[in-house]
Parts: structure tokens; C-alpha cells; sequence
């Protein structure tokens, strides 16, 4: 029998860092239907600091992925404090990964893996695996990586 999201968690240690607040005029997280979307979410660590830099120049790509990693808890951290347990979400959708990047730095889906995997290792191979955009871009305040995604919530 595969553990459930909450138990995954912590048995592996992951700590979510506090749930952000709106940095602007949008919603965190919408419920539409069974679809849960969350808002583009940065690396946010648990003191409540951003990790910042450009893959390709202040950063490694193996940073940038432990960011986008980051991102990954950070968005558990949003979707707990808003439905109350992961164990609500059936499956992970569409993620959309954005990488804060020098203009010759090609490997963005590398990056993103770093959410990818933990969505993975939380969700499972199956569920914790949707369909996936990377892409390279300026992202506000410095921050290293931006992901938003889109779950189905079980019925």
C-alpha cells in the first residue's frame, strides 16, 4: 500500500516553510470544479527568505534546481494552509517552470526537475507526474525560479 502525501513527507524530513502571503492583487490558490490551480510560486525557504540569482551566472544549474526543489515545498506550504491536507489532491496536472536564467543557458527543463522529483517522491511515480512547460525568462524580485501548477482534487 503506497503512503499517503502527509506521512511521505515526513518520512523523508521535508520541513514546508510558512505559506506566503499574495505579494500583489491575485489568489494564492482557486478551487474550480476538482481543479485546484496555484498561483506562480517562488523558492521560498523556511525562514521565510527567497533564494535569488540567475542559472547561468550567480547560480549552477544544480542550485536552480534545489531552488526549484524549494518551490515545490513552498507550494505543499500554500496548498496545506488553504485544504488543510494533502491527501485531498488526487494528482498533479500541468506545471508551468520558469527559470530565472542568463539568455545562453538551454537546460530550463533540467531545472525544473527539481520540483518535478519532489512532486514524485510525494505524490508518487503515477500521480506525482503530469504535463510540463519550462521556460527561461526575468523573474520579479531576483528570485531563481517561479512554478505555477495546476491538481486534481479526488471526487
Amino acid at each position: 500500500m503506497e503512503k499517503d502525501p502527509e506521512t511521505l513527507l515526513n518520512d523523508l524530513g521535508l520541513e514546508l516553510p510558512p505559506a506566503p502571503k499574495p505579494m500583489g492583487v491575485y489568489k494564492p490558490l482557486l478551487i474550480a470544479g476538482n481543479n485546484l490551480y496555484v498561483s506562480g510560486t517562488g523558492p521560498i525557504k523556511s525562514d521565510g527568505s527567497l533564494i535569488k540569482g540567475r542559472v547561468g551566472a550567480d547560480i549552477t544549474l544544480e542550485e536552480g534546481k534545489l531552488a526549484a526543489r524549494q518551490v515545490g515545498l513552498a507550494m505543499l506550504s500554500i496548498i496545506k494552509a488553504n485544504i488543510g491536507d494533502l491527501n485531498r489532491i488526487s494528482r498533479i496536472v500541468k506545471t508551468l517552470g520558469m527559470v530565472n536564467s542568463t539568455p545562453e543557458f538551454e537546460q530550463h527543463p533540467a531545472v525544473i526537475n527539481g520540483f518535478s522529483e519532489l512532486m514524485a517522491e510525494v505524490f508518487g511515480s503515477d500521480n506525482g507526474i503530469g504535463v510540463r512547460s519550462a521556460v527561461g525568462m526575468f523573474l520579479p524580485s531576483g528570485i531563481a525560479v517561479e512554478i505555477e501548477a495546476m491538481f486534481e482534487l479526488k471526487s
